[in-house]
């Protein structure tokens, strides 16, 4: 499968005290670097990453490799970052999105390609995974390329596709022994 990965970095970042995007691990490397690395080691050919809140200062974390997609309407929720990460993505030639949150700075490469690898019989385009966490939903997801439009026309405020890949039955994928489910909301 072709993948373009998707990290949503626009928000604010209320409860962490300021935009997620402009976070660092402990080793001062950027948690949007963190992210993009995971993504391409994970088996992305490109990475686009979503930027809002923060975003003059956020993108030179954004690795030079990556593209980055500027959302203006961010304040809207995660369903506004999302929106403009499929809509870059639609200029890339994957099938599938794997999309991932900057505020999971310890995600493995590895759960990134178990998404990309598993087995449910689903290819290419037509694919829905969600990975889940000690049972909770989580992610990375990985959204195929057939399902993008429906999904950037349903999905609403900060709930992401969440919804969407419920009501359309997504593979789970448990992801819970590589670790990296637990997002970072408070510093």
């Amino acid at each position: 499968m072709n993948a373009v990965g998707i990290v949503l970095a626009a928000g604010a970042g209320v409860r962490f005290g300021g935009p997620k995007a402009l976070a660092r691990a402990d080793d001062g490397t950027p948690w949007v670097e963190l992210a993009c690395r995971a993504l391409l080691d994970g088996g992305c050919q490109d990475v686009v990453v979503t930027l809002g809140a923060g975003a003059d200062e956020a993108g030179p974390l954004v690795p030079g490799w990556a593209t980055t997609a500027v959302v203006p309407d961010w304040a809207d929720g995660a369903s506004a970052s999302l929106r403009a990460g499929l809509a870059a993505a639609a200029g890339t030639g994957a099938d599938v999105a794997v999309v991932t949150l900057v505020d999971l700075p310890d995600l493995p490469a590895a759960a990134v390609r178990r998404m990309l690898g598993s087995d449910d019989g689903a290819a290419g385009a037509n694919t829905l995974r969600r990975a889940v966490h000690r049972g909770r939903p989580g992610h990375p997801v990985v959204l195929g390329r057939q399902h993008w439009e429906a999904i950037a026309r349903t999905v609403t405020g900060d709930r992401g596709a969440a919804g969407y890949l419920r009501e359309h039955a997504a593979t789970v994928v448990d992801c819970t022994d590589l670790g990296g489910g637990d997002d970072v909301d408070r510093r």
